[in-house]
């Protein structure tokens, strides 16, 4: 029998904090939710490492941790824990070994070299995972591009099997020949996948151009936050997939939101965001998050119930200002309330309202528990939408109709042969009823 299934990595995972006032996230920079400790945060960071590698399909054997400094230049761990790791992996079994942190080329070959397993680090696994999870044809070519940036400085590394090919007259081998073939091949495909992608987002220009009478809203925030789960409750969508997986989505989604009073949104779903997510995948997926930037409002979704909740909204802002998005109207949408207990879900409120007054608190798995999001949306619409007066024959029963169910109507009242009418409405709208003979302009009141 032969088997074709792949063989499953056993893996183990490596954090390094550096010590002193600058190392990694020493606090949360706000009083809405307590500092944790730099065990907490070691800690929290291997778990959702952890949860990486088994969304990748990996299972986790050991983890070995270190205090340091600075990072070792050539082997970002100190020569002790480089032995130690090479033990663990005696011990376990390991097949691979995982950096929570980026590496260089140099320091990847070095503790491959000392180990004697294949290294990975952070940025390779969650590039790997988009490849996995990529669907349409626009997401591949950005996952592709990402991880061809990433390949490119590492080639050398990968042709370790030429490195019995030595230098000298006569002898020499293919080995550099081999490599520069391939960074030709990389480089040529990397400014092929360039211009697709510069076509895909001059399409994505024309697509907006058509919705630009629409108020858009955008959900952003950290991977499994809630953002799909948040769509399909308020579009009724049950297409829309929802998985208790991180990046269950990568390809943007939209879906029309009916609100109350005529009014409805264009509403997106975008990628979930990480910590320390790799610099090409952000600017891969650059057309992608253009979406973000045409919104008229974020919606940032957070999970309330995350211990670390506070450094993911901190993640978040940053990946939003990198792309262009720092300055957009954010409604912060605190998610999963659910899974909170009633006293401490108490206590959150008033602080994070202390801290972010444009804040919302729902769930999305409970029946009405996105009742406050829809009024806020709402209050959102009518606030970009200022009072129009419209000017109706009594006898146009149809325009009158359609006025009804397109507008937000105030009031209206008989002025001789015609129905004068105080609504709320988007510009498209006032154009529609303007062809059809309506008289249509400002409010005086």
């Amino acid at each position: 029998m032969i088997e074709l299934e792949s063989p499953v990595e056993r893996v183990i995972l490596v954090g390094a904090q550096i010590k002193g006032p600058n190392g990694r996230n020493n606090g949360n920079g706000s009083s809405a939710a307590p500092a944790p400790s730099r065990s907490q945060v070691m800690g929290e960071h291997l778990e959702e490492l952890e949860r990486l590698a088994d969304t990748a399909g990996a299972v986790v054997v050991g983890q070995l941790t270190q205090q340091i400094d600075r990072p070792n230049p050539a082997t970002y761990l100190g020569k002790g824990k480089i032995e130690e790791l090479s033990q663990a992996i005696v011990d376990t079994g390991a097949t691979l070994v995982i950096f929570d942190d980026e590496l260089t080329p140099a320091q990847g070959k070095n503790v491959e070299d000392a180990t004697g397993q294949r290294v990975m680090d952070r940025a390779e696994l969650i590039l790997d995972i988009f490849a996995t999870r990529a669907r349409s044809s626009e997401a591949r070519m950005q996952v592709e591009l990402a991880q061809l940036q990433y390949m490119l400085p590492r080639l050398t590394r990968m042709w370790t099997h030429l490195e019995k090919f030595r230098g000298g007259i006569g002898v020499r081998g293919p080995g550099e020949t081999q490599l520069e073939t391939d960074r030709r091949l990389i480089n040529n495909r990397i400014k092929l996948l360039r211009q697709r992608l510069q076509d895909v987002q001059k399409s994505r220009e024309v697509q907006r151009t058509s919705r630009k009478g629409e108020f858009r809203a955008s959900l952003v925030g950290y991977t499994n936050a809630g953002k799909s789960s948040v769509l399909r409750s308020l579009s009724g969508s049950g297409s829309i997939v929802v998985e208790d997986r991180l990046f269950a989505t990568l390809d943007p989604l939209t879906r029309e939101v009916q609100l109350a009073d005529n009014s409805s949104i264009l509403l997106t779903d975008t990628v979930g965001f990480i910590r320390k997510l790799p610099h090409h995948l952000v600017a891969s997926f650059r057309a992608t998050l253009e979406e973000v930037g045409e919104a008229d409002l974020l919606l940032h979704v957070i999970d309330i119930s995350h211990p670390a909740w506070d450094e993911q909204r901190t993640v978040v802002e940053g990946v939003l200002g990198e792309i262009g998005a720092g300055g957009k109207p954010v409604l912060n949408v605190f998610n999963k309330i659910d899974l909170v207990s009633e006293g401490d879900l108490i206590g959150l409120e008033s602080s994070i309202r202390n801290l972010l007054p444009d804040s919302v608190f729902v769930s999305a798995a409970v029946r009405g528990g996105l009742d406050p999001l829809q009024r806020a949306l709402l209050s959102a619409i009518r606030a970009r939408m200022p009072i129009t007066e419209i000017r109706v024959p009594v006898t146009a029963g149809k325009l009158l109709a359609e006025v009804h169910r397109e507008a937000e109507v105030i009031d209206q009242m008989h002025e001789g042969d015609e129905l004068v009418l105080h609504a709320r409405m988007n510009a498209s709208i006032a154009g529609r009823l303007r062809k059809a003979g309506a008289a249509v302009g400002p409010s005086e009141g």
